[in-house]
């Protein structure tokens, strides 16, 4: 066996040389004080100084590899949401199930007003200039790109190049993914030093210790024991494990569907991309599943003691969240942001701002407890992925002390009975001028349902009054 050999060393390298930037960026935050006041996370920062070394191209001939960053992208996501999904709600953290169903419904809300606004710019640019290099029903890759993220978004975007006159499918919908996480990290970071300005929004001192971790912490009276036979943190690693491997058997079970035709044409080009590119809502349902599970074992008394930690859960999940987010970045490939700059700016621009503007209303009514840590971590998400809102969550709820951190788990678990079915419209709207804007109805009328249903405490109050 050749130790020496690459195929040993290439992978630990690379998760190595992210982890060293990871060092180097929270040692860069916290001795420069503009950026220690920023609120900039230290897993962004990370990612855009790894994004500027390769840019430079610096690095060994080989050392570095995008495909490696977005598998790293791909799987952390999973494991994150997984960590956080296997967590007892106990205590006042407890939510009651209306709550995950209306974060399902904010999550599919933004997904919807997202394609609304794509739609009517990209067909109305498509039917006067741009006729040639767009086809009308490009608009529906920003719920992919900015909902979703890069992977679905390419994913997508290279159905519409190979099946439409859209020869810059895939990069139209990378390049939106890119300037997404832009609006996520830029934006979101803009916003809270805002905050911070006008006094709303505390800045958090670093080196402050605002959790004390105690033995009671890591282990309660309940649990399995810190460490005999086996490591407690190693139980909960392999909980996790355990529940992803269960998530890959059942998307490779759609996949051998899939591939025996069962649902023809439509399920290889759209129905497939969708179900690998939703891995961590697979990911969470599964881990609900298994903490039912669990809870049944010990009622029946088969499972005398309680395995999964909270705290060790949350470490798991901040960890995955970390590399996830400097390895997504990392990821971003500068040349897809080149052609078709006009429409790009303008699909891009509005779909930001109306990103903004819908969520900061919205999560007002659904959250009025939590207002802000609503907004932002549903902005995070749903203008970059899931862990720039994680990202943002933790400058202003750093121990997840709000419930915010688990709507966006549960949310992603009841937006895809919502959402699903709507999302299957990306895979219709690209084939022709018509069916594009019988998308743009049928989501137009999609949104006001989820708001209707959304406002309605608020809707009968102002009725009840009149």
């Amino acid at each position: 066996m050749q130790f020496w050999n690459n195929s040993y060393w290439g992978g630990l390298n690379q998760i190595a040389f992210l982890a060293i930037i990871l060092l180097l960026s929270n040692v860069i935050r916290r001795k420069v004080k503009f950026l220690r006041r920023s609120l900039l996370p230290t897993a962004v920062l990370g990612g855009f100084i790894v994004l500027l070394i390769k840019e430079l191209d610096i690095l060994p001939k080989g050392f570095f590899s995008i495909t490696f960053m977005e598998v790293i992208t791909f799987h952390m996501l999973a494991i994150g949401f997984i960590a956080l999904a296997l967590k007892s709600l106990s205590s006042a953290k407890k939510q009651n199930k209306m709550v995950a169903v209306e974060s399902g419904l904010v999550i599919v809300g933004t997904y919807v007003i997202q394609a609304v606004f794509g739609l009517i710019i990209t067909i109305i640019l498509a039917l006067t200039f741009f006729g040639d290099v767009l086809i009308p029903g490009a608009g529906m890759l920003l719920p992919m790109a900015f909902g979703q993220g890069p992977g679905p978004a390419g994913n997508m975007g290279t159905v519409y190049a190979e099946n439409s006159l859209f020869i810059g499918g895939k990069a139209f919908g990378l390049s939106m993914a890119s300037l997404g996480f832009i609006w996520a990290c830029v934006g979101g970071v803009l916003y809270l030093n805002y905050l911070v300005k006008k006094k709303r929004l505390a800045p958090r001192e670093e080196g402050v210790m605002s959790m004390e971790v105690s033995t009671h912490t890591v282990e309660e009276a309940d649990e399995i024991p810190l460490s005999e036979a086996i490591d407690k943190f190693t139980v909960q690693i392999c909980l996790v494990l355990l529940v992803y491997f269960f998530t890959y058997l059942f998307m490779k079970g759609f996949d051998y569907l899939v591939l025996k035709d069962v649902f023809g044409d439509f399920g290889t080009r759209s129905m497939r991309p969708l179900i690998w590119g939703f891995n961590f809502i697979w990911a969470t349902i599964f881990a609900l599943i298994f903490k039912k599970i669990f809870a049944g074992l010990r009622k029946v008394n088969l499972m005398q003691r309680r395995y999964p930690n909270d705290y060790m859960l949350n470490r798991i999940a901040g960890t995955a969240f970390d590399f996830m987010i400097i390895a997504s970045i990392a990821a971003i490939n500068i040349s897809d942001l080149t052609g078709l700059w006009l429409p790009f700016v303008l699909v891009t621009t509005v779909g930001g701002l109306v990103t903004f503007i819908y969520l900061k209303i919205i999560t007002r009514h659904v959250y009025p407890e939590y207002p802000l840590e609503g907004f932002v971590s549903m902005f995070g998400m749903l203008t970059g992925t899931a862990s720039t809102g994680i990202a943002l969550l933790r400058e202003v709820d750093p121990h997840y002390k709000s419930p915010a951190a688990n709507n966006l788990v549960l949310g992603a678990s009841s937006a895809i009975v919502f959402g699903f079915p709507l999302l299957m419209l990306v895979g219709l709207a690209y084939q022709s001028t018509f069916l594009a804007v019988l998308t743009l109805i049928i989501t137009s009328i999609a949104f006001i349902i989820i708001n209707v249903f959304l406002l309605r405490k608020r809707i009968f109050k102002k009725y009840k009054m009149a």
